[in-house]
Parts: C-alpha cells; sequence; structure tokens
C-alpha cells in the first residue's frame, strides 16, 4: 500500500510538472528537446497505470519484486515506440558496447550449439585459446563445474567471457580421444577483426565486413593495402551481406575510402544536434578501384548507408537483393548505475535524399542467391588438341587459363552472387583496357 502512494504521489508530481509547463530533464547529458507548447498528461492513462500496478503486486501468482516491475514497466515504454529503442540494464549496456568496440576479455574461439554441447568453429589466431589447444571440431561439455547442457548458447558465452588474467577450464570431447580433455584458458583482451580480405585471384580483391566497429574503417584500409602488396588490383568486391550495421561514424569512414568527395549521407530528426550532413573528405584510398558492392536482405543500418551512398554517386555497381530497410538513427542516452537507453532519434537519408526506412536499397542488377551446376559443354567435341600429330601451343598459359576455370566452378558452387560479382569486375576490367 506505501508503494502504491508512492506511485500516485510521483503521478501526481508528473501531472502537476506538465498543468505548470515545467520540464523535466533526467541526467545533464541527455539532450533537450525542442521546445513544445506544454500539454496536460492523460490522466486517466496515468489512473489506469496506477491500477494496473496496484493489481499485478495484489494478484499476481507469485510475489513481484517492486525494482523488476517497474524496470520492466520502461522497458514497456521504450519497446512501444519501435522496434529498435529499448532499454539496457547494466549487462546489456556492456555488451553492446563489447560489440562496437570490438575488444573483450575472453577466450577468443567462435561457437555454436551442437545439443546437448557447444561446439567450437574455429579458434582465433593468436588468441589464448589457441595458445592452450583448443581446436576445431571440439565438444564444449562444462566451463569449471558447470555443465554447459543446462545452458543457452548466449549464457555459455557470457560465461566464456571474464577479466583478463582469470583462468577458466574447458571440459573438452575430441574426436579420437576415449577420454574428455580439460584445458585451463587464461582470458586475455580479444579484439574481433570486423573485415576480412583475401584475393579471388590474381587482380581481383574481396573485402568483407561483418559488422561496423569503431575502427572499421581504418581495418578496411589496413586491409586493402594488405591486398595491394600482392599485386595490382583490376577490381574489388565490398561483400556486405548479412551485416546488421552498427556504428554511423564507421560506415562514413568506409564509404571515404572509396568515394573522393560529395555527400556520404546526411539525418534529419527532432534534436537540433540530429540534424547532421556527413561529406567525402577527399582522404580516399581507392578513388579509381572497380568497385562491386554485394547486399541481401541481412543488409541493414550502416550497410545502407554504404550502398546508398556508393550507388547514388555512381561509385559502385550495387549487386544481390534489397536490404533490409532500417533507416533510423540510434542514440546511445546513459542513465544511472551503469544502465541506458537505446532511442530513435532520427532518419538518415541517402545522397539523393533517398529514406531507405521500410524500404531498403534496391540493387543496379538483381541476383538471387543459387546453387547452380555448370554443364560440360565440351561433352562429345573433339578439339585441336585431341588430333593425333597436333601443333603444341609454344607458350605456358594453358596452365594458368585451367587453374583459372577450376577456381571459377569452385566459386559458382560455393557463392553463386560472389561468382556474378568476380564476372562484373572482369568484364569492367576488359572495358576499361580497350578504352586506353
Amino acid at each position: 500500500m506505501k508503494l502504491r502512494k508512492a506511485v500516485q504521489t510521483a503521478l501526481r508530481s508528473l501531472v502537476l510538472a506538465s498543468l505548470c509547463g515545467v520540464a523535466f530533464n533526467a541526467t545533464a547529458e541527455t539532450p533537450a528537446a525542442p521546445q513544445e507548447p506544454a500539454k496536460q498528461l492523460p490522466l486517466e492513462e496515468l489512473r489506469l497505470f496506477a491500477e494496473v500496478y496496484d493489481r499485478i503486486k495484489n494478484a499476481y501468482v507469485e510475489p513481484v519484486d517492486d525494482a523488476k516491475l517497474l524496470q520492466d514497466a520502461v522497458r514497456g515504454m521504450l519497446a512501444g515506440l519501435d522496434p529498435h529503442s529499448n532499454y539496457m540494464d547494466a549487462e546489456e549496456f556492456e555488451s553492446l558496447q563489447v560489440h562496437t568496440s570490438g575488444e573483450f576479455g575472453g577466450l577468443g574461439i567462435e561457437v555454436g550449439m551442437e545439443e546437448p554441447y557447444i561446439r567450437v568453429i574455429t579458434p582465433i589466431d593468436d588468441t589464448p585459446a589457441q595458445r592452450a589447444g583448443v581446436k576445431a571440431g571440439d565438444l564444449i561439455t562444462q566451463l569449471d563445474d558447470k555443465p554447459v547442457a543446462s545452458m543457452t548458447l548466449e549464457e555459455a558465452i557470457n560465461l566464456m567471457r571474464g577479466e583478463p588474467g582469470e583462468p577458466i577450464t574447458l571440459t573438452i570431447l575430441r574426436e579420437g580421444r576415449d577420454a574428455p580433455l580439460q584445458i585451463k584458458v587464461v582470458r586475455d583482451i580479444i579484439h574481433v577483426a570486423s573485415v576480412k580480405s583475401r584475393l579471388l585471384e590474381p587482380g581481383y580483391g574481396y573485402l568483407r565486413i561483418t559488422q561496423f566497429q569503431v575502427n572499421t574503417g581504418k581495418e578496411l584500409i589496413r586491409q586493402l593495402e594488405k591486398l595491394r602488396e600482392e599485386g595490382e588490383l583490376n577490381g574489388m568486391v565490398l561483400d556486405l551481406r548479412n551485416n546488421p550495421g552498427g556504428v554511423l561514424q564507421a560506415a562514413v569512414d568506409v564509404s571515404n575510402a572509396f568515394l573522393s568527395e560529395g555527400t556520404i549521407v546526411y539525418t534529419e530528426g527532432r534534436l537540433p544536434n540530429s540534424d547532421q550532413l556527413f561529406e567525402a573528405n577527399g582522404q580516399t584510398v581507392a578513388a579509381d578501384l572497380p568497385l562491386v558492392v554485394l547486399i541481401n536482405g541481412g543488409s541493414a543500418s550502416a550497410s545502407e548507408i554504404v550502398a546508398g551512398a556508393l550507388q547514388d554517386q555512381k561509385r559502385a555497381v550495387i549487386m544481390g537483393t534489397d536490404s533490409f530497410g532500417k533507416g533510423s538513427v540510434q542514440t546511445i542516452l546513459p542513465l544511472a548505475k551503469d544502465r541506458a537507453i537505446k532511442l530513435t532519434t532520427a532518419r538518415y537519408f541517402t545522397p539523393n535524399g533517398r529514406s531507405i526506412q521500410a524500404q531498403g536499397i534496391e540493387p543496379d542488377i538483381e541476383v538471387a542467391n543459387a546453387e547452380l551446376k555448370p554443364l560440360d559443354s565440351g561433352v562429345g567435341h573433339l578439339k585441336e588438341k585431341d588430333l593425333s600429330g597436333h601443333l603444341e601451343n609454344g607458350q605456358n598459359s594453358e596452365g594458368e587459363a585451367a587453374a583459372s576455370r577450376v577456381q571459377d566452378k569452385a566459386l559458382l558452387r560455393e557463392d553463386f552472387q560472389l561468382f556474378e560479382a568476380l564476372s562484373l569486375l572482369k568484364a569492367l576490367s576488359i572495358v576499361k583496357l580497350q578504352d586506353k
């Protein structure tokens, strides 16, 4: 009853403040909203809240903690706004900071669920797990003395993370070993690379961004320079498929690596500091390199900023399928006790003024993912090299050409969209040579 009276007193204070035109600002860090005429709070809804609160406290089948009930009310208030605004407790706030920074205390292994155990997909190079002898394919059955069979994958991952220097013992089942292994691993700072690179074949590079972290722009430039050390590049594929987004500034940095001038993205919102314009600063490292960008329905937010900027600026060919369509900006507003809210504060627009919200980026060339098996068109056809006594070619290019064909067929089987992107880059390279 005392708590109900306290809630009602607080509600009455809010009503009085509304009637008097007083603006409440919870923290000094929260930006002040534009001045609007004072409006009365809806008294009927406030009474309803107090009544529901009272009914839950008195009639719910089990006792409910007051702090949890109020915290859940805050969660519901934010969740009702849109799918991307939410409340974060201390643990969730810390997890968000880990994902955006790309650094955390842990073991350095990629894992997946294989009921009832956790399977090691791969240990990351030069991490505590690799140095301790953890191998791909290992099944983790216990973390210290806790069986993983009773955990979710997220719970197991959280348990493996921790302060650098803290040890944890993994109980592991390994193929070829009769008895379980116990491997002690000492946690360390793990750096998660958001950019991966490789050569598809000589002259054609591949950059894959898994998520947009604080240092993704710098990491992309390092990976690009690494590819250039292996030889001159005739074209590049930038793979943004299934990339959920991340830090806005990272998307600007990545776009700037390929754009020498012009607008990248701009945002508009109700707060004065929500209206921002981001332009290329001329410090591009690949302004003329032929570029194909791959997107799909899992490409969202920052991925769409990059794809939209490069598409509007006619800098790249966008290939794949329609992107997700998340064209809103979320601002992290810290609260007391290491908590925060993630609040949608603006919409973003491509250089040509397109809003991506609930629409997405349409590719210039639509290529759905598919599994294809190339037909052998040479069956039954006799060639010159099959004739008895044929003249030798006199050159050694056949081996290289055959190797290239083998690579193409393998790529065609593994990733049809990437195969098509590489084929387009080769065509663009041929046209570019003819223009010289």
